[in-house]
C-alpha cells in the first residue's frame, strides 16, 4: 500500500466567487463547480444535513489542484480566523513562481496583507509571504536562477 500523490488541498471559504476569481487572476483554471447534498455527503463528513458548492481549480499543465468549497449548511458558528502563521495546523500553501516581484506588487495592489518585502534565502530562492482571501496564506517562492 503506497501513496500516489496529493490530489488535491481544500480550502473552506466564505465567499466562493471572491476566493475563485483571486485564484483565476494568478492562472488558474477551473475544472468543474457543483453543488452536493444527501446521505453520501452527510455519512462521509459527519455533519446532518450538509449541503456545499464547490469550484475544482487547477494550475495549466496538470500543476496544484485546490478544491474551494462554500458551506451553505450547516451555518459556520466560527467565522473566518485570521490565524498566525505559527499557530497549529495547515497554515499556508506555498506555490514555485515566476517574476514574484510581479505577483507581489499585484497582491499589494489588492489590497492583500504581505508579511515581508521579498527575501533572499542563500542566494537560492526568493520568498515572500502573503494572506490572500479569507485568510489564506501564500507562500512564494522564486528560485534564482
Amino acid at each position: 500500500m503506497t501513496f500516489q500523490r496529493i490530489d488535491h488541498i481544500g480550502i473552506i471559504v466564505k465567499d466562493l466567487p471572491a476566493a475563485t476569481a483571486f485564484f483565476l487572476d494568478f492562472g488558474f483554471e477551473v475544472l468543474g463547480e457543483a453543488k452536493m447534498q444527501g446521505d453520501l455527503l452527510e455519512k462521509l463528513l459527519g455533519l446532518e444535513g450538509v449541503q456545499t458548492e464547490f469550484v475544482m481549480i487547477a494550475l495549466p499543465g496538470g500543476g496544484a489542484r485546490l478544491e474551494l468549497i462554500k458551506f451553505l449548511a450547516p451555518p459556520d458558528e466560527i467565522g473566518i480566523q485570521q490565524l498566525p502563521v505559527h499557530a497549529p495546523g495547515i497554515r499556508h500553501i506555498a506555490f514555485a513562481v515566476e517574476d514574484l516581484e510581479a505577483i507581489v506588487a499585484r497582491l499589494k495592489a489588492k489590497g492583500m496583507e504581505v508579511f515581508s518585502e521579498i527575501l533572499n534565502y542563500e542566494n537560492v530562492y526568493k520568498l515572500c509571504y502573503c494572506r490572500g482571501p479569507e485568510g489564506i496564506i501564500l507562500d512564494l517562492a522564486e528560485e534564482i536562477k
